[in-house]
């Protein structure tokens, strides 16, 4: 079953590569007493990932911040490695997005968003989607099922979202 509004987000341990090599956090730290805009997507570098999605939240990141998030946060079933090029090449960890992995899979299986596809090399992969999390607590969810397409997981949807609150 998928998260939905109202729901806590469940913790998970999700990784990232920085100065000190690779390190591991627990996501509730992230998300304790803040309003953070968590979005996950199929994985770095991939076409409608590369081209569509991420873009949008380093375009919008800093109109999303003046609404009052504290963090910005992707997440991806792929390695910290990855995660870290494709956010210093595409720019968002200078637009302060941070660049989280989830590489076994737990996070994006906890909240029902998983699915495979074996001859792209898609394993437990997490389908395209973003949330508002206020404290831990979604107020905003939105899965968006068809394949390459960026519609209510988008970073105008999610920043019209948090005007209109």
């Amino acid at each position: 079953m998928e998260i939905s509004v109202g729901q806590t987000i469940p913790n998970a341990t999700l990784s990232y590569f920085g100065s000190d090599g690779v390190s591991h956090i627990e996501l509730n730290d992230l998300l304790k007493d803040k309003k953070v805009v968590i979005f996950a997507l199929p994985g770095a570098f991939t076409n409608t990932c590369s081209s569509k999605h991420l873009p949008g939240f380093i375009e919008k990141s800093s109109l999303i911040k003046k609404e009052g998030v504290d963090d910005i946060i992707c997440i991806s079933v792929n390695d910290p490695f990855v995660m870290s090029k494709w956010g210093e090449t595409t720019g968002a960890i200078d637009a302060g997005i941070k660049m989280l992995a989830d590489p076994a899979s737990d996070f994006t299986k906890s909240i029902g968003t998983e699915f495979t596809v074996p001859p792209i090399g898609f394993f437990d992969r997490s389908k395209r989607c973003a949330f508002i999390v206020d404290n831990q607590k979604v107020v905003y969810a939105y899965l968006d099922d068809a394949s390459g397409v960026v519609t209510g997981s988008s970073a105008e949807a999610v920043l019209l979202k948090l005007q209109d609150s």
